[in-house]
């Protein structure tokens, strides 16, 4: 994004005075972040810059997974910065800013590190991680993209929110989900794979799987068929307990930062499907028509 931000020390020392003046309690999480964006010099970057260098910050990361811990400070200190210029204060007043899809960028949450470490194995693939807000029926569903080989599918969480604050929902878990897993004929093998330091050459068994995979397809179609026509498997969830909390403390068009139980952070992205998006017209200007020479007169 062509955008550095070089040093942040002289900053990261205010955040850590303005969180010690203002431990969190367990009912009031919106003002210790309040506090915590307080502290920052919000006057040294623009907002445009601020998300630039964030963007610029979260490049090979993984979404979280490899930040190292100076990648992570210099994130943390952006989104303290971007926090206190957030430009819509009070955003579960005004819910349609919330609702939509997002696609998470990054996290620094535990339990969502494990499911993204899945990548690491060997011909396991963590798609897209999304989440989906719905102002109208008050829900939330969390979903993950999972590609093992010969198959795909995506595992869901739907909760329903209550707002608390300006900036805090409250949500109860209500159900899990599988989606209809779908049969893949084509195997995506690397050319090589590392297991536990050898690597083994892939392309002979790439070259046998062809004609195998050739043959399947048109069984996986089928197979495929009859999936779809079945229930999509569902778990509900009535323990009491299932309950969290998310504090969205910065959103605008595009980006949007929560944050969580244990201090977790959540950077997301909108994601606009294909199917919604309409291209402008394209308006050919008609060429004028040239004008006919008189005839001389002899």
């Amino acid at each position: 994004h062509g955008f550095k931000v070089t040093s942040f020390a002289p900053r990261l020392s205010t955040v850590a005075r303005a969180a010690a003046e203002a431990e969190p309690a367990a009912d009031d999480s919106d003002g210790f972040y309040e506090a915590v964006a307080m502290g920052m010099d919000d006057s040294s970057m623009s907002l445009s810059d601020l998300k630039a260098a964030l963007l610029d910050s979260l490049y090979g990361t993984e979404r979280g997974l490899s930040a190292r811990s100076e990648v992570r400070a210099e994130i943390n200190e952006l989104i303290s910065q971007m926090e206190a210029q957030n430009p819509v204060p009070n955003p579960t007043e005004v819910l349609e800013k919330l609702s939509g899809d997002w696609k998470l960028v990054y996290t620094s949450n535990s339990e969502l590190m494990t499911v993204l470490a899945l990548s690491k194995l060997p011909l396991v693939d963590i798609g897209d991680v999304t989440q989906r807000i719905d102002a109208g029926m008050a829900t939330v569903e969390n979903k993950v993209r999972l590609s093992v080989p010969f198959t795909r599918t995506s595992l869901s969480t739907t909760a329903s929110f209550e707002v608390r604050s300006p900036k805090r929902l409250q949500l109860r878990l209500t159900k899990g989900g599988i989606v209809t897993p779908q049969l893949m004929a084509d195997l995506d093998l690397p050319s090589d794979l590392n297991v536990m330091g050898q690597s083994l050459d892939l392309a002979p068994l790439k070259g046998a799987l062809g004609p195998l995979q050739s043959a399947a397809s048109g069984l996986f179609g089928q197979v495929n068929n009859l999936l779809q026509q079945l229930p999509e498997p569902q778990l509900a969830i009535e323990a009491d307990s299932a309950q969290t909390w998310q504090l969205n403390t910065y959103v605008d068009d595009d980006t949007r930062i929560a944050r969580g139980d244990g201090g977790s952070v959540f950077i997301y992205v909108r994601e606009v499907p294909v199917e919604d998006w309409t291209p402008e017209p394209v308006v050919v200007a008609a060429a004028e028509p040239e004008a006919e020479e008189e005839p001389s007169s002899a």
